[in-house]
């Protein structure tokens, strides 16, 4: 009797080293230089991993780039759709990218910097949070997150739908999810009572001019 036995790879735990990762660092990295001029290293990087190679957001990526073009400075973050070290699942990490865009003639070092921090640490509630850029997909804007009081007089971050699209990821297309900052003011006489103050955040881009491209109004 002859015992044959076969490797199926898709059930074995992606090792700290796989180079899938890097994989998906490169897919990011040529859809940004689409945009502007990337600049090299990081303006902010946390890179604590576990055994697995895990960060906070699951994979070994954590950290923002900054992205120029005369007038705007983007700031994005690059490991949120890294698919997750130590698991088989098929899946680029929580399947999205956040940005937030500023006049570049406004950010100097230390404005950059802080707001790389911030983003990063937005990043963090979005990988522990359950499918936000599916909610944020479908209901078109959402109230997501409480600045620090140094950022007076903004307070809060909205997270809204954007038309950018990641491709080239190892499991397919992840969204770009927009990062607006907003002052007390513009939603203090709204209703927030609906579940992630939906109306009012996009009310707030409104009156700013952001445009939301159109959702089809399923609520998760």
């Amino acid at each position: 009797m002859a015992l044959e036995i076969e490797f199926d790879k898709t059930i074995v735990p992606r090792a700290p080293d796989d180079p899938i990762y890097d994989a998906a660092a490169a897919a990011r990295l040529a859809f940004w230089r689409t945009r502007g001029e990337v600049q090299v290293g990081f303006a902010a990087e946390r890179g604590e991993a576990n055994f697995y190679n895990q960060t906070k957001w699951f994979g070994p990526h954590r950290r923002v780039l900054v992205v120029r073009t005369p007038d705007v400075l983007t700031l994005a973050t690059d490991g949120l759709s890294t698919p997750w070290a130590g698991v088989t699942s098929l899946e680029n990490g929580v399947e999205c990218e956040l940005f937030m865009e500023f006049d570049a003639a406004t950010m100097n070092d230390k404005l950059v910097s802080d707001w790389a921090d911030t983003l990063l640490n937005i990043g963090d509630f979005v990988a522990d949070e359950f499918e936000i850029s599916a909610k944020v997909e479908k209901r078109g804007a959402i109230l997501f997150y409480r600045l620090a009081d140094e950022y007076s007089p903004l307070s809060d971050i909205i997270l809204s739908r954007d038309t950018g699209r990641i491709v080239g990821l190892p499991f397919g297309i992840v969204p770009l999810v927009r990062a607006t900052p907003i002052t007390e003011i513009e939603i203090e006489d709204e209703d927030l009572s609906d579940e992630w103050a939906t109306q009012a955040a996009i009310r707030a881009l409104t009156r700013r001019r952001i445009a939301i491209p159109p959702t089809n109004n399923q609520i998760i």
